[in-house]
């Protein structure tokens, strides 16, 4: 019986279309915020997020399990840990499927941008890491742009940008967590373990809202379709390019996502960023851009 293939061959063929890959990268990173758009009419924003890292989890279960690399141990060893980053995942998602009852998919995912912001000041702050005068201009840019975002008229578009920097501010810690205390764990099982604590967060948070519904068979279309592009396909991806991709194209080139989605709620939802906000979340992009263009420029330094 012939032996599977070597993982690391199958990447490096895979990498060897790297113009696709990336297509293909920006095409699944663009969904996040569309596929929670796509949910609310049929459920509750936190029931959607557990449905679909609970689809995430259960197809990553399976294909760690069925591949005999599921290690119960490396849970165990770093049960804190999981915790907190599935706790702070939770989050993120659960603030970014209820901001979209209040703020366009566009937007959102604008704004989202800013969780590099984030990142930048745990670097400085808790992994004592320099600031250029670059980074430095490029963080003021991008505060620029989410003030300009945040601050526009209606109550109900403030509440949805301010849910949004909440889940940057998360994701952003989560990070800060993972390059932390990461580790050397293999990602197979750092990547289910991370997606089921992050699911069984979801469950008692739905749980204890009484928001556990059973979803109807068309949105049991959307979950499954959501759960598997937007979190295994997107987030493999992701991990993967940024492993073998230089760091500061791989940042730059996702920060065209936020346009990319634009362009999906105008074709799908006929929503779109109003004018102040689309001119704040170039400010936003521009400012992310400077500031990764100069990180990945230390980093080949």
């Amino acid at each position: 019986m012939p032996e599977p293939p070597n993982p690391i061959t199958v990447q490096d063929r895979l990498f060897r279309h790297v113009p696709l890959v990336v297509g293909v990268l920006l095409i699944v990173d663009s969904l996040h915020f569309v596929f929670a758009r796509l949910l609310r009419p049929y459920l509750p924003g936190a029931a959607s997020a557990f449905y679909v890292l609970g689809v995430a989890a259960v197809e990553l279960g399976l294909f760690v399990g069925l591949r005999g690399r599921l290690r119960p141990a490396i849970l165990r060893r770093h049960l804190a840990f999981f915790l907190s980053i599935g706790a702070l995942v939770a989050a993120s998602t659960v603030l970014n499927y209820v901001a979209v009852s209040f703020i366009d998919p566009g937007t959102g995912a604008l704004l989202a941008k800013t969780s590099t912001l984030f990142a930048l000041a745990f670097g400085v702050l808790w992994l004592r890491e320099r600031l250029t005068a670059l980074e430095l201009a490029g963080a003021l840019v991008t505060v620029a742009g989410a003030v300009v975002i945040n601050f526009q008229p209606g109550a109900d578009l403030q509440l949805g940008a301010w849910m949004v920097l909440g889940s940057a501010f998360a994701y952003a810690l989560h990070a800060a967590v993972v390059k932390r205390y990461g580790g050397e764990m293999s990602f197979e099982n750092f990547f289910f373990f991370r997606v089921a604590s992050t699911a069984g967060f979801l469950l008692l948070f739905v749980a204890a809202r009484g928001e556990l519904i059973w979803p109807s068979g068309e949105a049991w279309a959307y979950l499954l379709l959501a759960g598997t592009v937007d979190v295994v396909i997107s987030r493999t991806l992701y991990y993967l390019a940024l492993r073998r991709l230089d760091l500061s194209f791989h940042a730059v080139i996702l920060n065209l996502s936020p346009v990319i989605t634009i362009l999906w709620s105008l074709a799908l939802f006929r929503e779109r960023p109003t004018t102040q906000g689309f001119l704040g979340g170039v400010a936003v992009i521009a400012g992310v851009a400077l500031v990764t263009w100069s990180r990945g420029r230390r980093a080949a330094a």
